[in-house]
């Protein structure tokens, strides 16, 4: 599965009263495909997957299925800590015609790292879609090892790893030992720039919703060879990816959307909207960062 360099974990769209906003979800759809977006990934954390239930899931998988109409990949989030449900949702994405599925490390239920190669070996093998490893300690508590990762690696519709460990130590190990066709991709949009340097092959982006075509830029020049010209673009960036995650996701990017005229704010409890005060705070970045991008 190809999802070039920059695929977007996509928030999910809310009216007041927390349904799902289709019109919006279409709005950000276009949005993120002329602004830099290779990949769509929907239903992730950013998407607010914990919040939805099964039925809005499907719903939404195929709603953004349809729409996208295979401009580009759309990869749907199917993984939980519960291996018969994600199984189950597995099935229905692959009927709707998603192009892939990401697998989240179970969560809360702490799992042994063979309970969690057989956790994925089962889903993956349930399945002809490419499969996407999502490996994010932060959340999930246990950490999918490097050898656990290759040797799911040896299925062969097990194509990608989202690394989100923060370990560019564990990342090098996996590229160092990874077969053929195996990709790392960066959970993490601040270590994207240092994740290709020790060979990987680029983001699953929240901050692309705002400023893709410049993080697009930084991971093209650096793929170029204009390696002091992408670390100029790293350096823009870096300040308004961590005001992105000042605040729990997705907050704050659906605010930064909403800038572009892009979107709403309306998120699920126990996520809230933010405060002025730290409105003002992301404004204050943003407003640096547009002085900074005329340098690009």
């Amino acid at each position: 599965m190809n999802i070039g360099n920059i695929a977007t974990a996509m928030i999910t769209p809310f009216c007041e009263d927390g349904s799902i906003h289709f019109k919006m979800v279409s709005e950000v759809i276009e949005h993120l495909i002329a602004n830099g977006t290779d990949a769509i990934v929907v239903c992730g954390t950013t998407g607010e997957s914990p919040t939805l239930s099964h039925d809005e899931k499907v719903a939404l998988i195929r709603f953004v299925v349809k729409t996208v109409d295979k401009r580009i990949p759309v990869i749907a989030g199917t993984g939980s800590n519960n291996t018969q449900a994600s199984m189950a949702l597995t099935k229905e994405v692959e009927a709707a015609g998603a192009d892939g599925v990401m697998l989240v490390a179970p969560y809360y239920n702490k799992p042994s790292q063979q309970g969690m190669y057989t956790h994925f070996a089962t889903i993956a093998n349930c399945t002809s879609l490419p499969v996407m490893l999502y490996n994010i300690p932060g959340r999930s508590i246990v950490n999918i090892q490097p050898q656990t990762i290759l040797e799911l690696s040896k299925i062969p519709n097990i194509q990608i790893v989202k690394e989100a460990s923060g370990s560019l130590d564990q990342m090098t190990e996996i590229l160092a030992k990874a077969p053929e066709g195996l990709k790392v991709y960066s959970g993490d949009d601040g270590l994207t720039l240092p994740l290709l340097a020790i060979g990987g092959s680029g983001v699953i982006s929240v901050a692309a919703h705002v400023v893709g075509n410049d993080m697009q830029k930084m991971v093209s020049l650096f793929k170029e060879g204009n390696h002091q010209k992408a670390a100029t673009i790293h350096q823009a960036l870096l300040p308004v990816i961590r005001a992105l995650f000042a605040t729990p996701s997705p907050s704050t990017v659906k605010y930064a959307l909403t800038k572009l005229g892009i979107g709403s704010e309306y998120v699920r409890l126990p996520i809230v909207t933010l405060t002025d005060q730290e409105k003002l705070a992301f404004d204050l970045v943003w407003e640096d960062y547009l002085e900074k991008q005329k340098q690009f």
